[in-house]
């Protein structure tokens, strides 16, 4: 059974930090690229960061540039997003995603709620 279960999410101050956390299991995970999406309320699902199957590529959007940072362990089938100087506009339903890198295949998340205020 595949699953993708993010952890992690929560209440978050302004210029504070959090970490998200995603496990996978049931499918090859090293052959998969691995983003973390996030959905504000009323607003499309976006991608925040992604990271190519090693590890040795990150893309990240444009308003997390510099406070977001995406990782990946192969051994432990996890993906992380490490999330500093948070900012109120980071509020949204972060979802972790897999992408086969090679032919079909795609996962999803539940999502984790991350709520930043003071």
């Amino acid at each position: 059974q595949v699953q993708l279960v993010e952890s992690g999410g929560g209440l978050g101050q302004p210029g504070g930090s959090l970490r998200l956390s995603c496990a996978a299991s049931g499918f090859a995970f090293s052959y998969y690229h691995m983003n973390w999406y996030r959905q504000a309320p009323g607003k499309e699902r976006d991608v925040v960061a992604f990271i190519s199957t090693t590890g040795a590529h990150t893309v990240y959007k444009d308003s997390v540039k510099g406070r977001f940072t995406i990782s990946r362990d192969n051994v432990k089938n996890t993906v992380t997003l490490q999330m500093n100087n948070l900012k109120q506009e980071d509020t949204a339903v972060y979802y972790c995603y897999a992408r086969k890198a090679i032919g079909s295949g795609e996962y999803w998340g539940q999502g984790t709620q991350v709520t930043v205020s003071s």
